[in-house]
């Protein structure tokens, strides 16, 4: 009996433990490219670019329309004819009305077009619109590397900030139970009493901040995802082994500036600079059009166009279509010169990301060799603070040191414990800086 209850108590805690799920930070990068909503909304704007992209070339193709339009003539228009003609007298006018008062056309048009040089350069500028779609895609894909890396870190940080503030505020707790004893029994003045409570209220009130920015940098951690803000998610990684996975990773030293996402958007940009001066110069071309009519007419004074009986007139033509533009008032002209002036303005954004590329890679490397340093001084200086923190202790229970010894040890060691904590997210966040820098984007475009 004994044995089946506690069977059944275990098969009732079994979905507690499927429901949290670990995650590496290499896992959690992929998750967050499929299920960010930048993501989601960035393959929302390729599909619409694709649709766009089709929506310009079928301007191109032949158009078909039909249309039907019934008229009842409430009361038939009157038109006035020489009296002449009736054999009357010169001069003389009789009002008379034609036709019958109900009609129906009915007709099916075809247009084609046959040049127009803004359809050409429109066609080329679909194809520009769906790279920049790409390209923006890919930019998001960077940022959104970036952001699950920055909240998975934080989240990181705040667990490890939580674990050495209790693990601190237990040892000064212990050590504040001894001093209160000792003074109990007169050997110890109040004054270092009081300098241990001072360290104590000091921790508790960054560990009180720490547990409630736990949940936060959780929440904002499954925002990144693309998950439910309370998601139970176990993080497989630690600070200490991003850090040297990061130390020991190899950064390529080849880096192709083309193959940069920024510097391949600010060569886009430049390439649709480049067309609208086109579209503009195509404006002056003929626009050429062709199209083919068809249609039945009927009339009758009764409504009989459903009936065997009814008599139909059928109609067609042919026609062609030409427009050139001949003179504006010098509105092309500046619109064309508009053109040319952006094309000169994104020819210079262009060579200004490249100025900014070059900078951005020697600040970098510059970061990531000084967050490093930074790391590996700070682990030796963690080190000797523990000892002499372990030391001062030590000397404190024997009586040989006083309290603000004690505390000076104290706070040197907590101080250098944050600082470690920080140099090990620079390591990470320069790196991914790194990465997202030297990401080649396979698509390069022409100028």
């Amino acid at each position: 009996m004994n044995r089946l209850l506690i069977l059944i108590v275990s098969l009732m805690f079994i979905p507690f433990g499927w429901s949290q799920q670990s995650l590496s930070l290499t896992e959690a990068i992929m998750e967050g490219l499929q299920n960010n909503r930048i993501m989601v909304n960035a393959g929302y704007d390729i599909q619409i670019a694709r649709e766009r992209q089709w929506e310009t070339i079928a301007t191109g193709l032949p158009q078909i329309s039909a249309s039907a339009f019934y008229n009842k003539d409430l009361e038939q228009r009157t038109s006035i004819v020489p009296g002449a003609y009736f054999g009357g007298n010169p001069g003389e006018y009789y009002p008379v009305q034609f036709g019958t008062e109900q009609s129906v056309d009915a007709a099916a048009r075809l247009d084609q077009l046959i040049f127009d040089g803004s359809y050409l350069v429109g066609l080329q500028a679909s194809s520009v619109f769906l790279k920049i779609s790409r390209q923006n895609k890919v930019k998001s894909e960077l940022e959104v590397k970036r952001l699950v890396t920055d909240a998975y870190v934080n989240v990181l940080l705040a667990e490890e900030r939580k674990r050495i503030l209790e693990k601190n505020l237990a040892n000064l707790e212990g050590t504040l139970t001894d001093v209160r004893k000792v003074y109990q029994q007169g050997l110890v003045e109040v004054e270092q009493v009081e300098q241990l409570e001072i360290t104590s209220a000091s921790i508790q009130s960054a560990l009180d901040y720490v547990l409630r920015l736990v949940p936060i940098t959780h929440q904002i951690l499954n925002m990144a995802l693309g998950r439910d803000l309370n998601d139970n998610v176990a993080l497989t990684d630690t600070l200490l082994g991003l850090c040297v996975k990061s130390e020991n990773e190899l950064i390529s030293s080849d880096w192709d500036l083309e193959k940069n996402i920024d510097y391949q958007i600010a060569q886009n940009n430049l390439r649709s600079s480049k067309l609208l001066l086109k579209l503009e110069r195509f404006r002056a071309l003929p626009t050429i059009s062709a199209f083919v009519t068809s249609g039945y007419d009927g009339f009758n004074d009764d409504f009989t166009f459903f009936q065997k009986s009814q008599q139909w007139y059928d109609r067609s033509a042919i026609g062609l279509s030409v427009t050139l533009p001949i003179f504006t008032s010098g509105a092309g002209q500046s619109r064309t010169d508009q053109a040319k002036l952006n094309v000169a303005k994104a020819q210079t954004q262009l060579e200004q990301v490249e100025e900014e590329l070059l900078l951005q890679k020697a600040n970098a490397h510059n970061q990531f060799t000084l967050a490093l340093e930074a790391f590996l001084r700070s682990q030796k200086s963690l080190e000797i603070a523990y000892r002499i923190e372990s030391k001062n202790n030590l000397k404190y229970s024997e009586g040989v040191s006083g309290s603000f010894e004690l505390r000076q040890a104290q706070l040197q060691l907590y101080d250098l414990q944050n600082q470690h904590l920080n140099t090990m997210r620079d390591i990470i966040q320069s790196k991914t800086e790194l990465d997202i820098l030297y990401h080649s984007s396979p698509e390069i475009v022409k100028k």
